[in-house]
C-alpha cells in the first residue's frame, strides 16, 4: 500500500507550501521526499529483527521518538509529526478521515553541506571537526544517565551484540583468509573484553552509560546556518542508543579513519577528552573502534545475497575486508612516549603538541583545562595576579600531581602522551619524568621558544577570541620569565628545541620526534 502513497505524495498540491521539485531518497528503512523548503519522511513497514515499523502504531511511535530524540541536538530542524489522512489516490496532510501514515516534518538543507559530501569535495576542515566534537561533547554531558538497574548496562549485554558480528559475520564468509582473520579479530576481542571487565563494571555504575546518539558519522552531521549540527540518531533500538558514551564517540573516530582522515580522528578525540574528561575511558576506545568497523562490514556483507552482479560481490567484499583491516589496525600494540612542552604562557605550546595529536595519535592533557576542573574558574576579586587564587602554589603542585596521573592512566592505556604545560620549574620536570620511568616509555622535552614581540601578539590574538582556558597576562609572563629555572645538562640530552613561530621548525618537529622514537 505504501509505494502507491509515495507516488501520490510526489503531487505538489498535496503540501500546504510552495514546491520548488520532489525528490525522494530511499532508504532501506524510510523514504524521504524532498520539496524545497521542507523534507518529509516516512518510514517503511519493514521488520528487520533490529526494527519493527510494520504497524501503523509502531511508525506513530517511532517518528514521536525520532522528533523527541534529535531535538535535544538541533530544535530547528525537526519540526513535528503530522498524520497522512484520505486516500491513497487523494492523500491529505494533517486532514480528517483514517490515517494512512504518518510523516516527520523536517526543514530542508541541500545534501552538499553534509560533511560527508564536503569530504569528498576537499571542504571539510579542522574547523569543522573541532565544532562538531564541541556539540558531541555537551550531548554527552547532557544526556540523561541510564539506572543501573538497567539490564543493558551489564557488561554480558555491552559484549552480546560485539559477539553476534561474529556470528553474522561468518556465516557470510568463504575464503579461508577472511575466515582466519576473523577468528583471531573474535579471540582479541574476547581477550579484550576479559581484561577490560572491571572497567565496563565500574563504568556501568558511574553514569557512563546514557541515552545517546548511537549511529555518529559524517553522513549524520551537517553545516546548518552557517554551524555543524548533529542529526539522525538512532530511535528504533534502545540498545544502539542506551551506550557508553565512548561507544558514540568512537563510532565517528573510526569514520574518520575509514576515510583517511587519521589527524582529524585524533583531533576529535582529543578535544572531546578535553571537554568530558573522560580519561577513563582511554582504555575501551580502540575496543569501541573495532566493535563499530566490524559493524560496518556486516552492514557491507549484508548486501552480498542480494547482488547477483560478480563486479559489484568483489566491491562488497572488498569494503568489508578494508572494515577489517581497521579492526586489525586497532589491536596492534601501540608505540608510546611521553613528552612535555616547555616555556612561559602564549609561547605556542597548545600548538606544538597539537601536531603530536595530529600526526602521532597522541593524547593531549591540558595544564589549563585540568586545573579550572580541579579548582573551577580564578575568582574575579583576585584578578590575574601572580600566583594568587586558582594559581598559588598549592594549586599548581595539585594541577601537575593530576596532569601525571592522567598521563599515567593514558600511557597503561596505550598511548602516547603530550602534556601540555608550561613546565618551568625543575621538580614538575622530575616528576613527569619519573611517570615516564614507572612505565617503561621515553621522555622527551619539548622546549619552545618565540620572540618576544611575537608572544605578546599571540597573548593579544587570544585574549580578544575569548576561546583560551588560560588566565595568563603579560604580568604573568615576565614573572614566568624572572622565576623560571634553566633546563638542565641532563635535561638537555632529552630536549628538542621548537622555535614555534618559524613555519620549517614545526614543520619538522613530527620528523626529529620520530628519529629520536623507536617504532614511529
Amino acid at each position: 500500500m505504501t509505494d502507491p502513497l509515495i507516488c501520490a505524495l510526489k503531487n505538489p498540491e498535496f503540501y500546504p507550501h510552495p514546491v520548488d521539485s520532489i525528490q525522494v531518497i530511499e532508504t532501506h528503512i524510510s523514504w524521504v521526499l524532498l520539496t524545497g523548503p521542507y523534507a518529509y519522511k516516512i518510514k517503511k513497514p519493514v521488520d528487520f529483527g533490529f526494527l519493527n515499523f510494520t504497524s501503523l502504531e509502531d511508525r506513530k511511535h517511532f517518528c514521536h521518538e525520532e522528533l523527541r530524540l534529535n531535538q535535544r541536538l538541533t530544535a530547528d530542524l525537526y519540526l513535528e509529526v503530522l498524520p497522512i489522512t484520505g486516500t491513497i489516490q487523494a492523500p491529505q496532510l494533517n486532514g480528517d478521515g483514517p490515517v494512512l501514515d504518518y510523516a516527520l516534518k523536517m526543514r530542508q538543507f541541500p545534501q552538499n553541506q553534509l560533511l560527508s559530501e564536503m569530504q569528498k569535495n576537499s571542504e571539510l576542515n579542522a574547523g569543522h571537526i573541532d565544532a562538531l566534537a564541541q556539540q558531541i561533547s555537551q550531548f554527552h554531558l547532557q544526556a540523561p544517565q541510564v539506572s543501573a538497574s538497567h539490564p543493558l548496562t551489564e557488561p554480558q549485554a555491552i559484549m552480546a551484540p560485539v559477539r553476534q558480528n561474529f556470528e553474522q559475520i561468518r556465516a557470510m564468509l568463504n575464503e579461508s583468509n577472511d575466515l582466519q582473520q576473523l577468528d583471531a579479530l573474535e579471540a582479541w576481542a574476547e581477550d579484550s573484553f576479559a581484561r577490560l571487565l572491571p572497567l565496563l563494571e565500574q563504568r556501568s555504575h558511574n553514569g557512563s552509560i546514557r541515552e545517546c546518539h548511537g549511529d555518529i558519522h559524517l553522513g549524520n552531521a551537517t553545516v546548518l546556518d552557517g554551524q555543524v549540527t548533529l542529526f539522525d540518531c538512532i530511535e528504533f533500538n534502545e540498545p544502539f542508543r542506551l551506550i557508553d558514551v565512548v561507544s558514540d564517540a568512537a563510532f565517528l573516530a573510526m569514520d574518520l579513519e575509514d576515510r583517511g582522515l587519521h589527524s582529524l580522528a585524533n583531533r576529535f578525540i582529543n578535544t572531546w577528552l578535553e571537554q568530558t574528561n573522560q580519561y577513563q575511558a582511554l582504555p575501551l576506545l580502540n575496543f569501541y573502534k573495532a566493535y563499530r568497523a566490524m559493524v560496518r562490514g556486516k552492514v557491507n556483507l549484508f548486501r552480498l545475497g542480494q547482488e547477483q552482479d560478480p563486479t559489484e560481490q568483489a566491491a562488497i567484499l572488498q569494503q568489508y575486508r578494508s572494515y577489517a583491516n581497521l579492526a586489525e589496525s586497532y589491536c596492534a600494540i601501540p608505540a608510546r612516549f611521553l613528552a612535555i612542552t616547555h616555556g612561559t604562557s602564549a609561547i605556542g605550546k597548545s600548538t606544538v603538541a597539537m601536531q603530536l595529536v595530529e600526526s602521532l595519535g597522541a593524547v593531549r592533557i591540558r595544564s589549563d583545562y585540568e586545573r579550572k576542573r580541579l579548582f573551577g574558574e580564578q575568582d574575579a576579586a583576585q584578578g590575574n595576579a601572580v600566583g594568587e587564587g586558582i594559581y598559588n602554589a598549592s594549586a599548581s603542585a595539585a594541577t601537575y600531581q593530576h596532569i601525571h596521573e592522567l598521563a599515567k592512566l593514558a600511557l597503561q592505556s596505550g598511548y602516547a602522551v603530550v602534556l601540555d604545560a608550561t613546565y618551568l620549574r625543575a621538580d614538575s620536570r622530575q616528576q613527569a619524568g619519573d611517570v615516564a620511568q614507572a612505565c617503561g616509555v621515553p621522555f622527551l622535552i619539548l622546549d619552545c621558544h618565540a620572540p618576544e614581540a611575537v608572544v605578546q601578539k599571540w597573548l593579544n590574538e587570544r585574549r580578544q577570541a575569548g576561546q583560551d582556558p588560560s588566565d595568563a597576562t603579560a604580568e604573568v609572563i615576565a614573572a614566568q620569565q624572572a622565576n623560571r629555572e634553566p633546563l638542565n645538562a641532563e635535561e638537555q640530552l632529552q630536549t628538542l628545541k621548537v622555535q614555534t613561530d618559524d613555519a620549517n621548525s614545526m614543520a619538522g618537529l613530527v620528523g626529529l620526534l620520530k628519529q629520536r622514537l623507536p617504532g614511529f
